[in-house]
């Protein structure tokens, strides 16, 4: 029952983070929408909001690995696996009204000049993320730095059509941003013989 409140608070607090941000979302507010008892989240989490917000981009970093991994495993090439990857966020931000966007960026966004300790989590997390797509760009042959530079232009323009697609309410921005990766994506492919 504990670790069904704790991951219930996660949970909620990773949602209201993609909506409205760090700053924006109150502990109360946070208890009130999952159901939890207000002294739960310093219970779970003791060092306050920051603590929380911590460990809420790190579980969430985490929960996206897991998808996009999925998704690799699922599509029939490594194109075909960008390519839904893109079309899936686009999905989403339909599906929501624009709202559901990626919280590690939100908040990085935010605070990242005034806050070290989530700055420190953001970071860990797109760390993971680069070392991920890298480790898989280079399964197919892939040289180590082309693979990190892919690592780097598929996240950077993942993360930038999110910011796009929101302000302009259309999936356009991650329609081009997808094709963009796909073809960055194939020419490395191309380029390794693989």
């Amino acid at each position: 029952m504990p670790s069904q409140t704790r991951d219930r608070i996660l949970d909620t607090t990773a949602e209201l983070f993609r909506r409205q941000g760090y700053s924006a979302t109150g502990m109360k507010q946070i208890a009130a929408e999952a159901a939890a008892p207000f002294g739960s989240l310093y219970h779970f989490f003791p060092g306050g909001k920051e603590d929380l917000g911590a460990h809420t981009i790190l579980t969430s970093g985490r929960l996206y690995t897991r998808m996009f991994a999925e998704i690799a495993m699922q599509a029939p090439d490594m194109l075909s696996a960008v390519a839904a990857f893109f079309s899936g966020a686009a999905e989403t931000l339909v599906e929501t009204g624009y709202a559901d966007a990626c919280p590690i960026a939100t908040v990085a966004l935010e605070v990242s000049s005034t806050n070290e300790q989530l700055r420190l989590a953001t970071a860990e997390v797109f760390t993971e993320w680069i070392d991920g797509a890298s480790a898989w760009f280079g399964s197919a042959g892939i040289a180590p730095e082309r693979s990190r530079e892919l690592a780097f232009v598929m996240l950077n323009l993942l993360e930038g059509a999110f910011v796009f697609a929101r302000s302009l309410r259309s999936t356009e921005p991650l329609e081009h941003a997808g094709r963009a990766a796909v073809g960055e994506v194939a020419r490395a492919l191309e380029e390794a013989g693989a």
